[in-house]
């Protein structure tokens, strides 16, 4: 509903000393039109919703404070109306008596409308004493700070009422199918931490909406800017925000499950496929190394360790949830599988590198040797007498078992060097030519 708005300012002049026939008129009906601003904005916040739910509301806290001060106040509004009421119609019978008023009329009337023409009445309190006399414009002046109090309490109440139970209200369904949904793959209370979260939000937003619904006033946020508008600020959603902000994680979270209950038998075979590579590895990095130590000496070669049986226990651990429909136990542990099975594929290769790495130095010594005796052969050089010789030590060394690889690369320099001396071109005469 529309807000009334602040009672009018009075406009009377109360340093005149009579005034004439044209001027009470004037002032009568200035009068009149605001009587009726104020009596149309006292229906309206009479009959204003925030008014009405907090009449009949069970409150606490400060709005049980604020709303008690209200209806005092309210008691002076109208109190004051009436005082007001009695002399704007003393003042238009008197003025009604005769067209042409005469001169005691006039000093009446102007005694009636200028300052002390009000008599406070018992009830008023605010400050004024019963029985004390008041001007119209200061009598317009309290009804106005009274209207202005007693409507910024209940528009402020109203619009937190209108604000937060409601989006409380679709959070606490939100939260309902989120729990449901929880249930199915697994998130309850006592089995998942998710499920411990989402018992305390359903706890938060119960006792969120009961002090909402009872105490409003404690959820608004003044503008502090000096906003004369009524109920100037905000409903305060800081907690409403948290909790929404909750459930939403605990959603994506549910929702992580949900795939993992969709996607975890592909998952578990990958998985499967990974460490059995991994064990195949290190198998070939084992049969490896026994063949490093027969066919290569004074080399050190690492050992190999066997597979991982805590990784082969936590794979048939993954696949008794995945049996037994525990989702919310498959969906960390599958995550930390596939991290550590790919690091454990990445450890085998690494050892099987690091075992098959002599064997690897020894086949490099072997291709260099044949190269070079190519490359001899190319310039006919192939049949010289201690090229051959030499040629033989290294290709007995690379070829026999076990290989002193250190041996051997020395007698591959030998070779390589006595090549290189051999296919130096003869040096030429002054002119260029041989």
């Amino acid at each position: 509903m529309g807000v009334p708005g602040p009672f009018p300012g009075s406009a009377g002049r109360p340093d005149a000393p009579v005034l004439d026939r044209e001027e009470v008129d004037r002032a009568l009906a200035r009068l009149g039109a605001e009587y009726e601003a104020i009596e149309t904005s006292l229906l309206a916040l009479q009959d204003h919703a925030g008014r009405r739910l907090l009449e009949g509301a069970d409150l606490s806290g400060v709005t049980k404070e604020r709303w008690a001060e209200t209806e005092r106040s309210l008691a002076v509004l109208w109190a004051l109306f009436d005082a007001y009421t009695e002399v704007l119609t003393a003042a238009r019978e008197l003025r009604g008596r005769r067209r042409w008023p005469s001169a005691e009329d006039l000093a009446e009337l102007s005694a009636l409308l200028r300052d002390g023409a009000v008599t406070v009445p018992a009830a008023a309190g605010d400050g004024l004493r019963a029985g004390a006399r008041i001007g119209l414009e200061e009598l317009v002046g309290r009804l106005n700070g009274l209207y202005a109090r007693s409507l910024d309490v209940i528009v402020a109440a109203d619009a937190v009422w209108s604000a937060l139970p409601a989006r409380i209200d679709l959070l606490a369904e939100e939260l309902q199918r989120t729990r449901s949904l929880a249930h199915s793959v697994g998130v309850r209370p006592g089995e998942h931490p998710a499920g411990d979260d989402l018992e305390r939000i359903t706890e938060e937003l119960a006792r969120l909406r009961a002090r909402v619904i009872a105490d409003p006033l404690a959820f608004w946020v003044s503008s502090g800017a000096g906003s004369a508008a009524p109920g100037g600020g905000r409903p305060d959603t800081a907690r409403y925000d948290r909790a929404a902000r909750a459930l939403e994680d605990i959603r994506r979270e549910v929702a992580a499950v949900l795939d993992v209950r969709q996607d975890a038998e592909r998952r578990l075979m990958l998985l499967r496929d990974v460490l059995s590579r991994a064990d195949r590895t290190l198998t070939e990095a084992r049969q490896a190394r026994g063949e490093v130590l027969a066919k290569i000496a004074a080399s050190e070669v690492p050992a190999v360790s066997g597979p991982s049986t805590v990784l082969h226990e936590q794979l048939a651990a993954a696949a008794e949830y995945r049996r037994r429909a525990q989702w919310h136990r498959l969906s960390p542990l599958l995550d930390s599988l596939e991290e550590r099975a790919e690091d454990e594929l990445q450890r085998a290769r690494e050892s099987l590198t690091a075992v098959t790495a002599p064997l690897a130095v020894r086949a490099e010594l072997r291709g260099r040797l044949d190269a070079y005796r190519a490359r001899l052969a190319r310039h006919g050089l192939a049949g010289d007498p201690l090229l051959m010789e030499r040629y033989d030590v290294a290709r007995r060394m690379l070829w026999s078992a076990p290989c002193d690889l250190r041996a051997a690369e020395q007698a591959v320099w030998r070779y390589q060097e006595a090549a290189a001396e051999a296919v130096v071109p003869e040096p030429r005469d002054g002119r260029g030519e041989p």
